[in-house]
């Protein structure tokens, strides 16, 4: 389906070198948007999008930069707007989980994890909305929640403290921004085949495909479909809402230690 209101718009995406972000930008340009692609390697930051921009001249420029670091994030903004005139979409895709008990888990971890996912998603929103509204023609935000941000999962208290607490942003955005013609959504991901969780776990989509309700591990497409669905004009009346992206698995699904 092609989908309307997204071509000649401009996005900006986080963390997407690799896996959901990148798809999520390929997926924007193949349906004709611009994209600043953002991640905190220049190197990787510049090769994926060089890779985007084969087929699409002019489409995809890389920001290097720490998606959680304030003075970054303003600047990545205006660089969006330098180079292609507006910011459209905004998708704050970076965040990290850092397994640990909870009882030994420390406060510099524990910051760790809060600053890129908690303090770059806000602050990215904030400077994103300003210039939207100074813009006048509204704009999309999708923040990227996650199934453990919905259901506990073991180890990984302060990634669902962050990723619960992106669904409640969205809906607060949603209603402070909804005058201004910003729709604010999130995507909660379920277990995502991607060359980071593909290192998490021996035969990490063998095990999800079988702990999911559909049979099979999410693949970064599924997340990038979903996200281009509520970047368009066709989803402007959905407004505050958590999608799971997750094969059912928020439902009923079952832990990795129940198949043993």
């Amino acid at each position: 389906m092609q989908y309307s209101g997204i071509r000649n718009k401009t996005a900006i995406v986080t963390g997407a070198a690799e896996g959901i972000g990148y798809a999520i930008c390929e997926s924007l340009i193949r349906a004709g948007a611009q994209v600043v692609l953002n991640d905190l390697d220049k190197s990787r930051a510049e090769e994926a999008a060089k890779l985007l921009d084969v087929n699409n001249p002019g489409k995809c420029l890389a920001f290097a930069g720490d998606a959680g670091d304030v003075p970054t994030i303003e600047r990545m903004v205006d660089f969006a707007v330098t180079n292609f005139g507006s910011v459209d979409f905004v998708v704050p895709n970076a965040g990290m989980s850092l397994f640990g008990d909870f009882l030994d888990f420390t406060p510099e971890s524990f910051q760790k994890v809060m600053r890129l996912n908690l303090q770059g998603a806000f602050f990215l929103a904030q400077s994103a909305a300003k210039q939207m509204i100074r813009q006048g023609q509204g704009g999309r935000m999708i923040l990227i929640s996650s199934q453990v941000g919905i259901r506990a999962y073991h180890r990984l208290s302060a990634y669902g403290m962050t990723k619960a607490a992106l669904r409640m942003f969205a809906q607060n955005l949603a209603y402070e921004l909804g005058q201004h013609g910003i729709t604010v959504n999130a995507i909660a991901p379920g277990a995502t085949l991607t060359e980071r969780t593909s290192q998490e776990q021996p035969d990490y989509e063998g095990v999800w495909s079988k702990l999911n309700p559909n049979g099979r591990v999410g693949k970064p497409e599924d997340i990038a479909r979903t996200c281009l669905f509520l970047l368009s004009d066709e989803a402007s009346h959905i407004n505050g809402q958590t999608i799971p992206v997750d094969g059912g698995w928020t439902t009923a699904g079952k832990y990795p230690e129940d198949l043993s």
